[in-house]
């Protein structure tokens, strides 16, 4: 693990040609680029030099109400991650690590973090599945489901790279998406911290508290 500070227009062109295919096995979407980082370091936080601006998306929640992500999460520390419920690997594993150091924070830590799921395979998940599905994982995160190009051209705008559902060679249908969690400070409302699929629990655990804050992991 290693804290990473690159420039926001270099980690939009590697994050957005990197999508992983959950549950595929294939490795034909690794990352095709690599970006400098700082070495001698070991936590799995990506520091921006450049916040992401927090996508301007008004999707539908699991209760079946419009849902303005800005206006909704505005001053709110967020973690903002795209994936789908069908995924066996990495989605379920990315939000129960959240969920577990979520439970270590003080209560009134834990109401103000905003943790929103949004989905890539709106055509199954429906306002209720993401609710049933959720619901196992944290009652209290946010799932968002809705028109698919708006939610690819929001990903997009935090070099987050995701493609319409196909079938695999097995005709099993799986959505490839980029796997990043974005973090927005309650400060600035800006996207300026990363965590890429290998982030542990621990990693989340350690650095929830700052991020509450607005702090730097």
């Amino acid at each position: 693990m290693r804290t990473k500070t690159f420039a926001a227009a270099a980690l939009l062109a590697a994050a957005s040609l990197t999508l992983t295919a959950c549950g595929s096995g294939d490795d034909s979407n690794k990352p095709v680029a690599v970006v400098s980082e700082e070495a001698g370091t070991d936590k799995a936080a990506t520091v921006l030099d450049k916040p992401f601006e927090k996508p301007d998306l008004v999707l539908t929640d699991t209760q079946g109400k419009k849902y303005d992500l800005r206006k909704e999460t505005q001053g709110k520390p967020t973690l903002i991650y795209f994936g789908y419920t069908h995924c066996p690997d990495v989605c379920p594993l990315t939000m129960n690590n959240i969920a577990v150091a979520k439970k270590q924070l003080p209560k009134a830590e834990q109401d103000e973090l905003r943790v929103v799921f949004v989905t890539t395979d709106p055509e199954r998940d429906t306002s209720a599945e993401l609710g049933k599905w959720l619901k196992g994982i944290d009652p209290g995160f946010v799932g968002l489901t809705g028109d698919f190009a708006t939610i690819q051209a929001g990903a997009r705008t935090l070099g987050i790279s995701i493609e319409p559902t196909k079938k695999d060679k097995n005709g099993k249908p799986v959505s490839e998406h980029g796997t990043q969690v974005i973090a927005f400070s309650p400060k600035t409302d800006g996207g300026y911290v990363l965590y890429g699929e290998d982030a542990t629990v621990d990693d989340y655990t350690k650095d929830l508290p700052a991020i509450v804050k607005g702090e730097n992991p």
